[in-house]
């Protein structure tokens, strides 16, 4: 197999069309092209269905950009570092990283990280929704509990958990009065929450009476004194050591875990391998206190 004619497919494959891929790469159009249609006919298989306004991969070209496209992207870096006499991370480091992980330690994350390794360039993405990893171009994506791909690889790095919190000014009342919550999303209707004390369990009704997108902004209404919130631990601990929040207990249900994952291959790259590196060492144990002392906050005292 050419692999010049599949490096020009996995190029347009991942801009989405000719037009962006000769833009991109500075090439002509019509070379693109012709080397594709070479590359179908050496195959034997249609690699693109071409529209009169849409290219799309077929699902024949979509196995093969994704079975080939991390392999030839280790080949050029594996090439650079032969060339440069070492194999020191360099080139595009593209990750996507949830909203609050983004918000209290991915810029410090990032600017640590650009400065021990100045040859990568780093782009971060923050968004909730679960990429594409292969056909959206990314190298890493953070994720909280996700479901499982078998197309990917991954680890847990840090480890979390959620409690149910209240300004001190806010009584809590005796059941079954409903208690005034704030919580995240417009979805969250929940009547009750179930927590943990050190009593024993209990059940706390609830009425939501304030629906905000961001855990952050969650957190900065419970101070206020509008309602009580359920909040990851390392998010409201300097809050619980000083007294500005209560604890009310911990929040029954699954544990919080932040993955990292990467596409499903033998040999990661070297910008990968450093960033899950540094990520160790940011967070040697992966607890929710290490969490806490790194965005600057201080150990929970509950």
């Amino acid at each position: 197999m050419d692999l010049l004619a599949l490096a020009d497919f996995n190029l347009v494959a991942r801009h989405g069309g000719f037009g962006r891929a000769a833009r991109a790469a500075g090439r002509p159009k019509a070379t693109l092209s012709r080397r594709v249609a070479e590359l179908e006919a050496t195959l034997d298989l249609r690699l693109f269905e071409r529209g009169a306004r849409a290219l799309k991969l077929t699902e024949e070209g979509r196995a093969l950009f994704e079975r080939t496209g991390a392999l030839l992207t280790e080949l050029d870096e594996t090439a650079a570092a032969i060339a440069s006499g070492g194999a020191r991370p360099r080139g595009k480091l593209r990750i996507s990283a949830p909203l609050l992980f983004s918000q209290t330690a991915m810029g410090k994350l990032a600017a640590g990280f650009a400065l021990q390794y100045p040859e990568v360039r780093l782009e971060v993405t923050t968004e909730d929704r679960t990429v594409d990893l292969i056909e959206e171009g990314y190298d890493l994506v953070i994720r909280v509990n996700p479901d499982p791909d078998e197309r990917l690889v991954g680890r847990i790095f840090l480890r979390d958990r959620l409690v149910a919190v209240a300004s001190p000014n806010l009584v809590r009342p005796a059941a079954p009065r409903a208690v005034p919550v704030v919580v995240r999303g417009a979805g969250d209707r929940s009547a009750t929450w179930n927590v943990v004390t050190p009593t024993g369990r209990s059940r706390i009704a609830v009425e939501p009476v304030l629906h905000l997108s961001s855990l952050v902004m969650v957190r900065d209404a419970v101070r206020a004194g509008v309602g009580a919130g359920r909040l990851p631990i390392s998010l409201v601990s300097h809050d619980l050591a000083a007294g500005t929040l209560v604890h009310w207990g911990d929040v029954e249900g699954p544990e919080i875990t932040l993955w990292t994952l990467y596409p499903s291959r033998r040999l990661l790259s070297a910008r990968v391998s450093a960033f899950l590196d540094y990520l160790k060492e940011a967070f040697p144990e992966g607890k929710p206190d290490e969490l806490a002392a790194y965005i600057g906050l201080a150990s929970p005292r509950c």
